[in-house]
């Protein structure tokens, strides 16, 4: 299908040809370019509430597709172990690992995994292609009915367009053999009502290649479909989205420092040509959304299927001098759930909000095995894991006069975990339940100035193997189990202004305090609960448009 751009241009090339003149040229549109997209005054309940439109984040220079998310102010993106890899990320004093404690979202599908082979909350963003991304909305703290599990330091949502604004077909050449082709457009089409409602269907092809600045090339190949049918009526709108996603990476573990002090390696060496990775991710997502006269109703679903199999090697001989300590993790599953939730709007700017959500994850083949060159030698462990939770919340919104609005939330969660494990010790079925309270106040003292307070209490939940293990796999010694559900509370203050010309700031005091953090255990390759931490800190960010 020709892309729009090129229709466009279509009869300037055509009418010469036949002696024609060609229309007279139309003065075009001004172009607009703008700054932060919203303020979210009169709209936001906390301090760092806030969202990103198109424009703000196709503009930002990316190499990552995690670099994204670094339009939060404050959240700071890595990549190692090669770029098929999720990011690592790094929130109000938190190294998240690869996403625990930040929860991540695609229109209405979560992207973290938990009871993942690398790391609970594991959050790869590599199925995203950014040019289909027409806004994205963040939160920090545990101050959201809506967010649950592993959402303590914040959640991003981003929200694909229903329809792209015009066709795309790009081709990049980079350095280290960067390569990246993209082919996307939205068709006009009939709509399944038949009643000439307007209907589309969006499409994406992406590939990319990159090597890295590494001795040992990266072969890193990316591969990215994605197909989304949209129709709108007068009362509802509807979407069903298909996404593919595959990948495999060749990767460059860390090093020892003294060997690049001698100079038996450079700082870009590697020691073990054999690690790498490949990983798959196909789902089908569903939205509806009905308009009511008292409010609207909405509905997310979700389905799909994961494969993950990374080979790493982070301490070489200190564990098994003969044999090196290269060891494998394999990931395997079907996920699907959904949420639904209902507002009623009332007079005054009241309304209230009732919400369902479940997630299951369905993990016939997750393992961790020791493997030399790639070759299995031994086995740690493997499981079967059946993963489900359960979540209610209710939010009420309160406007108590023109100058203070509240909004109370409440949320409750039950989980049930059931792991059949290679080490019969380790096999058992456990169910755990939390409530979460939260509370904000808005004060409005101006139009142009917003001050919050705001505290409530979240949770993340644990990895299941944890939360039934009680013989070390790898030793034989008998261990407590992890708490299946952690418990965290936060408070903030803040303010927002749009007091200064072309300026939008805010500013926020916060604390966190998590009863145990969870940590990543390089030398087994696997994610332990920690220690109580404390967080607290200050965080200011504004942004200036020039007229």
């Amino acid at each position: 299908m020709p892309s729009r751009s090129f229709l466009a241009i279509l009869p300037w090339i055509i009418l010469p040809l036949h002696g024609q003149q060609p229309p007279a040229p139309t003065s075009l549109k001004p172009l607009v370019v703008t700054g932060k997209s919203e303020n979210l005054i009169g709209e936001a309940t906390t301090a760092s509430n806030g969202r990103a439109n198109f424009e703000e984040l196709i503009d930002r220079p990316y190499l990552r597709r995690g670099e994204l998310l670094e339009v939060v102010p404050g959240v700071v993106i890595t990549q190692h172990s090669g770029d098929g890899k999720a990011n690592q990320y790094f929130v109000r004093g938190f190294n998240l690992d690869h996403g625990n404690d930040f929860a991540i979202f695609t229109d209405g599908r979560p992207i973290n995994l938990t009871t993942h082979a690398h790391g609970q909350g594991y959050a790869d963003l590599n199925p995203l292609i950014p040019e289909l991304v027409e806004s994205l909305d963040y939160w920090k703290g545990p101050f959201h009915g809506q967010l649950g599990d592993l959402s303590t330091a914040g959640a991003a949502r981003f929200n694909y367009f229903d329809t792209l604004p015009s066709g795309i077909a790009s081709l990049t050449f980079g350095q280290h053999n960067y390569l990246r082709g993209l082919l996307a457009d939205s068709l006009e089409i009939p709509a399944f009502t038949g009643n000439g409602d307007p209907a589309s269907l969006t499409y994406a092809l992406e590939s990319s290649y990159y090597d890295g600045p590494w001795i040992r090339p990266g072969n890193s190949l990316r591969t990215n479909g994605f197909l989304k049918y949209f129709q709108k009526t007068p009362r509802h709108t509807f979407s069903l989205t298909a996404t593919a996603y595959d990948a495999q990476w060749d990767s460059t573990d860390q090093i020892p420092k003294r060997l690049i002090e001698s100079g038996a390696l450079t700082r870009l060496d590697n020691l073990d040509d054999t690690l790498g990775g490949k990983t798959s991710r196909y789902s089908l997502m569903a939205k509806w959304e009905t308009d009511h006269p008292n409010g609207k109703t909405h509905l997310d679903l979700y389905a799909g299927s994961y494969t993950f199999d990374l080979f790493s090697n982070f301490t070489y001989f200190l564990n098994d001098p003969i044999k090196g300590d290269q060891f494998e993790q394999q990931d395997g599953r079907w996920f699907f759930g959904g949420e639904v939730n209902r507002l009623w709007e009332f007079s005054l700017g009241n309304s209230l909000t009732l919400g369902l959500q479940s997630r299951n994850d369905i993990i016939p083949n997750i393992g961790l095995y020791n493997t030399t060159a790639n070759t299995r030698t031994s086995t740690i462990r493997t499981d079967d894991i059946h993963q489900h939770s359960l979540g209610a919340y209710a939010i009420g919104n309160v406007k108590i006069n023109d100058w203070l609005r509240i909004q109370a939330s409440l949320r409750t969660d039950a989980f049930y975990f059931d792991v059949s494990s290679s080490t019969p010790q380790n096999s058992a079925s456990k169910t755990a339940a939390i409530i979460s309270p939260k509370l904000s106040l808005i004060f409005n003292p101006s139009a142009k100035t917003e001050l919050y307070a705001s505290l409530g209490t979240g949770f993340h939940s644990n990895d299941a193997r944890g939360v039934t293990t009680t013989v070390d796999p790898a030793s034989g010694l008998s261990i407590d189990p992890a708490a299946p559900l952690v418990r965290t509370h936060g408070y903030e203050l803040g303010a927002r202004s749009t007091g200064l010309n072309n300026i939008v700031s805010n500013i926020s005091l916060f604390y966190l305090h998590s009863d145990s953090e969870l940590i990543y255990i390089g030398d087994a390759g696997t994610t332990e609960p920690g220690s109580a931490t404390e967080r607290y800190g200050i965080e200011w960010a504004a942004y200036w448009k020039p007229q």
